[in-house]
């Protein structure tokens, strides 16, 4: 949540950008507010699965300059944070397991 450090302070963009976006595809019944129904189809979107996206971030943000959709030990090993902050791989818990695919 924004709070200006002083009253005078000019809001950054962003937080128009979040207003409009609550707008537009959070408040569906247009009352200012988000019932339970609203906060549902935000939190569990009907046909998304969040595994799927997920593994095509990682995959997206390490395949290095080949970007062949595969991933070289080198390119896992370059971009090491990103699988680290990842919920596929429990916030980088499982990188820590041994594993007979890897």
């Amino acid at each position: 949540m924004y709070h200006p450090a002083e009253p005078a302070e000019t809001e950054p963009e962003w937080v128009e950008t979040e207003r409009q976006q609550f707008r537009r595809f959070r408040d569906s019944d247009g009352d200012g507010r988000m019932g339970r129904e609203e906060v549902r189809a935000w939190l569990l979107p009907v046909g998304y699965e969040h595994a799927h996206a997920e593994a095509r971030h990682l995959v997206g943000e390490a395949d290095g300059g080949d970007e062949d959709g595969k991933l070289s030990k080198e390119e896992v090993l370059a971009k090491w944070s990103v699988f680290l902050g990842s919920q596929a791989t429990n916030y980088g818990d499982d990188l820590n397991r041994r594993h007979e695919e890897l």
